[in-house]
């Protein structure tokens, strides 16, 4: 396949800004502006949009990621971007990355002049397994199952360029959308249920900074996303969380101007924190709100604390973003429970995304 870059092609990287207001920041601006645009092209929305301000933290140095982004200009106006996500954690051989691009775009040999330039930038990090998600719209026609027997996806544009380029599809997930603008009795009967069967735990809550008494479980909580959650044959690294990353996760909302209700389950008999969700919003708080991550420890499964959390933090978002018309959530398709969950609280799939993985050789 003939992956030399197209005529008129720039990919520069980005040198990330200290601020959106300062003329270096200019590109960063830009590669913000096309990001949204893709998106409103695949959602018909604008649900996903951020602004620079609140993109901004997530680009900050980590000692825990490293986060590489690039834009992609074809003669001469910025027509996408390209990111590259590196897990610093010990032994990692592992990628995420991304190519986004407008529609005007698609077919010039952009997107596999990019991957080339993605794939090889792994290698030289000592990264062989490369991952990523796309978003694939519902769409009539030939369909790609999942391996893991859950959900499938169209064979649209992204789904030929995964697997003309060496990807399988290993997962699809399921983006589901609830209405908060309309009456929530049926969440408020759902909580009474959940009350009753989680008997020995209470529901406690935190917008963020984090409480110091919290940090360290909900760290420790945190670190079970990356072990507990459905994956398939996804290749995911042991996260290692504690206060201090707790405080460099609060701190990326805090400084863009984001807005976050942690609602957690706390055993009664000892104190411990074993269930939690998020809900996520920006600076303004008429839009739509995100639901982040939600999970309850295994030691601590079939109590309901998984509809508690959900249906408490959804109770009392009413109080935090009253005009928010709607929050979305995203969950794998073999993850039966959590959508059970999903599905008597009232959303309903309005998107769905699948997971892509290619093994490089080692020698790559």
């Amino acid at each position: 396949m003939n992956t030399a870059p197209p005529a008129g092609l720039v990919l520069r990287e980005l040198l990330i800004p200290d601020d959106t207001t300062a003329p270096e920041a200019r590109d960063f601006r830009a590669m913000v502006d096309v990001r949204n645009r893709v998106y409103r092209e695949i959602n018909g929305h604008d649900d996903e949009s951020m602004t620079s301000e609140e993109l901004l933290p997530h680009y900050a140095p980590s000692a825990f990621e490293l986060r590489r982004v690039w834009t992609a200009a074809w003669n001469g106006s910025i027509v996408g971007r390209v990111g590259l996500d590196l897990p610093l954690e010990e032994g990692s051989t592992s990628a995420m990355w991304l190519i986004e691009l407008l529609r005007e775009a698609w077919g010039q040999g952009i997107g596999s002049a990019s991957l080339t330039m993605i794939e090889r930038e792994a290698a030289t990090q000592g990264r062989h397994i490369l991952q990523s998600w796309a978003a694939h719209p519902a769409a009539t026609g030939e369909q790609l199952d999942a391996p893991t027997g859950f959900g499938r996806v169209p064979l649209d544009h992204a789904a030929r360029f995964y697997l003309a380029h060496g990807y399988r599809l290993e997962q699809v997930e399921r983006n589901s959308a609830l209405a908060l603008d309309g009456d929530l009795t049926r969440i408020r009967q759902l909580l009474a249920e959940a009350e009753r069967a989680a008997e020995g735990y209470r529901v406690v809550q935190w917008t963020l900074p984090t409480p110091p008494a919290f940090a360290e479980q909900y760290a420790w909580m945190k670190s079970r996303m990356s072990t507990d959650a459905p994956s398939a044959d996804l290749e995911m690294d042991e996260e290692r969380w504690d206060a201090a990353r707790i405080a460099e996760h609060d701190g990326r909302y805090l400084r863009g101007g984001q807005h976050m209700l942690v609602t957690a389950a706390q055993h009664r008999a000892t104190g411990k924190l074993c269930a939690f969700n998020e809900l996520v919003i920006g600076r303004n708080r008429a839009e739509a709100t995100h639901q982040e991550d939600t999970l309850v420890l295994r030691e601590h499964r079939g109590h309901r604390l998984g509809l508690l959390v959900k249906c408490a933090g959804l109770l009392a978002w009413r109080e935090h973003a009253p005009m928010s018309p709607r929050v979305l959530t995203y969950n794998a398709e073999e993850n039966r429970p959590m959508l059970d969950i999903n599905e008597a609280m009232g959303f309903v799939p309005i998107a769905y995304g699948g997971a892509w993985k290619k093994v490089l050789p080692r020698s790559a």
